[in-house]
């Protein structure tokens, strides 16, 4: 079940929300919450019934796990630690990496080994990041005596289930026992029915139909099809706004999902594409993501291996280990790695700068937009790899783009360049100029934290109660709705991660 599909939208989200409610006017918050576990677990379920028994199994170890750990803070608390972090990277890397592993072992050495296809559990990389947390949370004695049931909503709640975010217990278990559990309130319900509207319209009218234009000629590259220059081009960049657009979208949808229900989620996207250099980027693109990946892998290995060059090893192995936790194929593992020599490069030039006095005497309105053209250019170029399904694939679409295969403008099939070319110029406007979902709903507390950084935009939008606000949405779920009929529904990117 997806959020952009009709059973979701018009059956599924309804009922819960109405029976949610409902049971929240007995003033018996457990019974909602109960109401709000067993209905995740039916979405997680409609997906496939089978890894029901893997979710709830994971949920029953990691809570005992980190109730143990967290009350026998010892030297056995940290074998326990370790054991229920192997046992859960065990886990996630039988069903996302045994596949990958068994087709290299056989390329490497000329073997014949099998194993059937194992099919991914949906959002396995998500839960065990997000358990893996808790864990080591429990063994710095930063959990409290947390009740089964909040524990089993903070795994299960399916708003974060197709593709988070990475919520910390922190974050969640003090919203669960907050008395407004189960509580109805009109300005929760407008703001999150807002957000999942701006979501769906990303995803399901600008993301699907950017889709049209990447398939064609990534496929094309896949079947070793020489791209022209222009075609080379139009891939990378409808790919990257795709992607934008379609975990954008999904980010927004989670938010207002939750909204809805009177929880908080942390802010996972916030505005990428307008930074100026790589580790803005990375600050502002899959938040939740980035800040486990610092707080869980980078930090550690920084108190273990110091020194200049070891951060930046550092640095590099973090985002390597991003990559493949992204997907179990070399393409993510070359993705990962030209990210983590991205920010290397970044940090290294900030810390020889002043240094070397190096400083250049250029208006602000230059230095800025060539530093946000480097950097958008750089992760164009990353991307090629993240959608491509293998280096040699992607290594043809980035000849083409380099001019490798010369500077031909001609494009094949029957893609119309008027509606192509005003396509990319309306969604790098969107991007560019105008406020992202977290700065339209500003003034009604959209996420989690108090202070997030704020983007200026050409055009400042600012969502509110009123009648032109609300013809605004009811256009754009009309929108959507349309598209949905005309084209379907596709599956978002990041449900494959």
């Amino acid at each position: 079940m997806l959020f952009n599909s009709y059973i979701f939208i018009f059956v599924f989200l309804p009922i819960t929300l109405i029976v949610y409610f409902g049971l929240g006017r007995y003033d018996n918050q457990n019974i909602a919450i109960s109401w709000l576990i067993g209905a995740s677990l039916f979405f997680y379920g409609w997906w496939n019934p089978v890894y029901l028994g893997l979710i709830l199994g994971s949920i029953l170890f990691n809570y005992a796990m980190g109730r143990f750990i967290s009350r026998s803070i010892n030297h056995k608390s940290k074998y326990m630690l370790v054991f229920g972090i192997a046992l859960n990277l065990g886990v996630l890397g039988y069903f996302k990496y045994a596949n990958f592993f068994i087709d290299n072992v056989n390329s490497l050495f000329s073997t014949s080994f099998h194993i059937e296809q194992i099919i991914l559990p949906l959002a396995i990389s998500f839960i065990t990041f997000q358990q893996i947390a808790y864990l080591v949370d429990s063994s710095r004695g930063m959990t409290g005596e947390y009740k089964f049931l909040h524990y089993c909503l903070f795994v299960t709640f399916f708003p974060q289930l197709i593709a988070g975010p990475i919520v910390y217990h922190k974050e969640m278990f003090p919203q669960f026992a907050k008395n407004t559990v189960g509580k109805f309130k009109y300005e929760s319900l407008a703001v999150g029915l807002s957000f999942f509207i701006l979501g769906l319209f990303k995803k399901v009218v600008i993301a699907d139909t950017a889709a049209t234009y990447v398939t064609p000629y990534f496929e094309l590259a896949t079947n070793g099809h020489v791209l022209t220059f222009v075609e080379g081009w139009v891939a990378a960049l409808a790919y990257t706004f795709q992607l934008y657009f379609d975990f954008s979208g999904l980010c927004d949808m989670a938010l207002g999902l939750a909204r809805m229900f009177g929880i908080l989620y942390p802010i996972n996207f916030n505005s990428p594409y307008k930074a100026y250099n790589i580790i803005d980027f990375w600050q502002t693109w899959h938040i939740t993501l980035s800040r486990f990946l610092r707080d869980y892998i980078f930090f550690p290995l920084s108190r273990s291996r110091k020194g200049n060059v070891n951060r930046y090893i550092n640095l590099l192995v973090t985002m390597l280990l991003g990559g493949l936790w992204h997907g179990a194929g070399w393409t993510f593992v070359v993705w990962g790695g030209l990210h983590g020599l991205y920010l290397d490069i970044n940090h290294a030039w900030r810390a020889l700068k002043p240094k070397l006095n190096l400083t250049f005497k250029v208006p602000p309105f230059i230095g800025n937009n060539v530093s946000w053209l480097i950097t958008f250019i750089a992760v164009v170029i990353s991307w090629v790899f993240f959608r491509a399904p293998s280096i040699h694939s992607a290594l043809l679409v980035l000849e083409s783009m380099f001019g490798f295969n010369g500077f031909s403008l001609s494009i094949s099939g029957d893609i119309s360049r008027r509606k192509l070319l005003f396509f990319l110029m309306a969604v790098m406007f969107i991007v560019k100029m105008l406020p992202n979902s977290i700065d339209i709903m500003s003034l009604f507390n959209p996420v989690v934290e108090k202070n997030y950084a704020k983007h200026k935009s050409l055009i400042p939008l600012t969502w509110r109660p009123t009648i032109i606000w609300g013809f605004i949405f009811v256009v754009l779920i009309l929108s959507s709705l349309r598209m949905m009929v005309t084209q379907g529904y596709h599956e978002f990117i990041y449900r494959f991660f």
